[in-house]
């Protein structure tokens, strides 16, 4: 199965593309914004395709070929403005989203906020809130839109070294979960059918990974 990686430059991005290179079933396909950036999936022998996520839909058609499933985990960053939030969390999501309905691609998981129901936004603070007001609406598109989806929730993310061990349930209190982690979970999550029309609140706790998805 090819999967496209959207946001395949970025910290969790990358360690899953090097995980499902290295050991998987699943052939993942990264999606990069800059030719510079290639080289490190030239050494993982992982093909990777150019597409700026602020282009509109032909550009993103021309990098969905050969695709049985996509990975949205791109996100503008914490030191962007809203403008570039609601560009790529939120509009660069359902583009994505639209153009794998277009070309028939079924699977598709998303990385989302922890938390992006009617009350988080409302309880953000002010430089938060455009952040969760897009992942809301993103979460929300991609619910109604007919595809084989998997909405992933992670906690509040750490450079900590990964510890293969974590907590999954619709609804958890916030907590600390690695980005290394947060990849290991999101491998299982594409390698396993049971996730498809789930979505799940993920942080670092005492249940090794492959277990507690498969527990969904």
């Amino acid at each position: 199965m090819n999967t496209l990686i959207i946001g395949a430059n970025g910290q969790v991005g990358k360690q899953l593309v090097e995980k499902l290179a290295k050991n998987s079933d699943v052939t993942p396909i990264a999606v990069i914004r800059k030719d510079e950036q290639k080289p490190y999936f030239d050494g993982l022998n992982v093909e990777a395709r150019i597409l700026d996520l602020e282009d509109d839909l032909p550009a993103y058609e021309s990098v969905f070929k050969d695709v049985d499933s996509v990975i949205f985990t791109a996100g503008s960053g914490g030191s962007t403005g809203a403008d570039k939030t609601m560009l790529i969390d939120l509009d660069a999501a359902v583009k994505t989203i639209d153009t794998a309905k277009k070309v028939g691609i079924k699977r598709f998981v998303m990385v989302s906020s922890f938390d992006t129901t009617r009350n988080a936004i409302q309880e953000a603070d002010a430089g938060f809130r455009p952040y969760v007001v897009a992942k809301h609406y993103a979460d929300n598109v991609l619910r109604a839109a007919g595809l084989d989806y998997t909405i992933v929730h992670p906690g509040i993310l750490s450079d900590d070294a990964e510890t293969g061990n974590v907590k999954v349930a619709e609804t958890l209190e916030v907590a600390k979960i690695t980005r290394a982690d947060v990849s290991e979970v999101l491998k299982t999550v594409i390698e396993n059918d049971n996730t498809v029309g789930k979505e799940f609140q993920v942080v670092n706790g005492d249940t090794a990974i492959a277990d507690a998805i498969g527990r969904l």
